[in-house]
C-alpha cells in the first residue's frame, strides 16, 4: 500500500533523523519481542561460556537478542528470573537449569512458552532438548581405564537429581558390568554439586570408607579437579597411584600437572543446535518436540596410567618341576 518510492523516502528521512524504532511499542504491535532467555545454573563454570557464544551468534544473525540469567542453583531464584522474564516478554526460552523432575519446565510447557533445555532432561513430558551421549561418554572412559588394567574403579557422580548426575552414574554400573566387573556401591559417592569442593569432599570420603581403588571416574572436570585436590592431601601421585578422569573438557585442562584425560563434548555446537531449535519452535517451523544428543570424544591426557603393579592381584606360582 506504500510505493517504493515513498518507502525510500521515509527511510531516507527516518536515518536523516536518527530514528530508532521503539521495541516495546514493537512488541505490542507484533507480539514479538525478539528476545529469548537463557538460564545457566552456575555461571562461573567454565562449560558454559562457549554454550552461550554459540546461542548469540545462531541469534544474532536471526535477529533475536538473549538475556542470560545466572540462577546460582537455587530454585527459588530461578522461578523468580523467569517471572521477571515473562513478564519483559520473552518469546522463548533456553534452561540449563533443569532437574529431573521441575516445576518450572512443566509450568513453561503448560503455558506454551518456547523451551529448549540444553545439557539437561526431564523425566516427565517430551520436552525439546540438546545434550549429549552421557551413556557413550562413560563407555569410552571406562573402557580406556581397564583397557589400563583398572578393575577397582570408583565413581564420584553429579547430583542425581540432575539428569546428568543420574545418567552418567546409570552408565557406569552398564560399562563396569560389560567389562565383567562389579560396580561396588561402597565405591560410589552422589555429590550435592558440580562442583570442585565437592569433588574433594567425595574422594576423601572414598578414600575413608574403602582405598582398595585405582582410579576415579569423575562426573564432571570440576568433580576430577576435586579429586586433584584431595589426592595432594593424601600424599597420592597422579597417575602413579591413582588414575582419574573428568567429563565435558573445559578449558585449561591441558595445563593442570597432570593434564586431565576427560570426554570432550561439542560445546559451542550445543549452544548453536540449541538456539537453531529454539528458533524454530518459535516461529512454529518445529512443532513436535524433538531431541538432539551429540557424541562426546575421549581425550586422553596424562591422568590416567597403567594400573601400579602394587595393586595387581599377586599370581599364582607354580611349584617346581611342575608342568609348565
Amino acid at each position: 500500500m506504500v510505493t517504493e518510492a515513498l518507502a525510500g523516502q521515509i527511510l531516507s528521512a527516518a536515518e536523516a533523523l536518527g530514528y530508532d524504532p521503539n521495541p516495546i511499542a514493537y512488541s505490542l504491535k507484533t507480539n514479538r519481542s525478539h528476545i529469548v532467555g537463557v538460564l545457566i545454573p552456575d555461571l562461573t563454570n567454565p562449560v558454559f561460556p562457549p554454550i552461550i557464544r554459540g546461542m548469540e551468534d545462531i541469534f544474532n544473525a536471526a535477529g533475536y537478542t538473549a538475556i542470560l540469567a545466572n540462577t546460582d542453583n537455587d530454585p527459588a531464584r530461578e522461578r523468580a528470573i523467569l517471572r521477571k522474564m515473562l513478564s519483559r516478554r520473552v518469546d522463548g526460552l533456553i534452561l540449563a537449569t533443569a532437574r529431573r523432575d521441575d516445576a518450572v519446565v512443566e509450568q513453561c510447557m503448560a503455558e506454551g512458552i518456547a523451551t529448549v533445555l540444553i545439557n539437561r532432561t526431564v523425566d516427565a513430558g517430551q520436552v525439546p532438548s540438546v545434550v549429549n551421549d552421557d551413556a557413550l561418554g562413560i563407555r569410552l572412559v571406562v573402557a580406556h581405564l581397564v583397557g589400563l588394567g583398572h578393575t577397582r574403579i570408583a565413581h564420584i557422580a553429579g547430583p542425581l537429581t540432575l539428569s546428568t548426575g543420574f545418567a552418567r552414574r546409570k552408565a557406569f554400573t552398564a560399562a563396569m558390568k560389560a567389562h565383567g566387573l562389579k560396580a561396588d556401591s561402597r565405591l560410589i559417592v552422589a555429590c550435592a554439586g558440580f562442583r570442585e569442593d565437592e569433588g574433594r569432599r567425595a574422594f576423601l570420603e572414598l578414600w575413608a570408607r574403602e582405598r582398595n581403588f585405582t582410579a576415579v571416574v569423575a562426573g564432571n572436570d570440576l568433580l576430577a579437579l576435586g579429586c586433584y585436590d584431595a589426592a595432594a592431601e593424601l600424599g597420592l601421585h597422579i597417575p602413579a597411584e591413582m588414575s582419574v578422569t573428568g567429563y565435558n573438557d573445559m578449558p585449561f585442562l591441558d595445563k593442570l600437572h597432570p593434564p586431565l584425560t576427560t570426554l570432550r563434548i561439542p560445546h559451542y555446537e550445543m549452544g548453536t543446535q540449541a538456539a537453531k531449535m529454539l528458533l524454530g519452535r518459535m516461529q512454529k517451523h518445529v512443532l513436535p518436540a524433538s531431541s538432539i544428543a551429540l557424541l562426546p570424544e575421549l581425550v586422553v591426557r596424562g591422568s590416567t596410567a597403567p594400573v601400579p603393579a602394587t595393586a595387581q592381584p599377586a599370581r599364582r606360582r607354580t611349584p617346581v618341576g611342575a608342568p609348565q
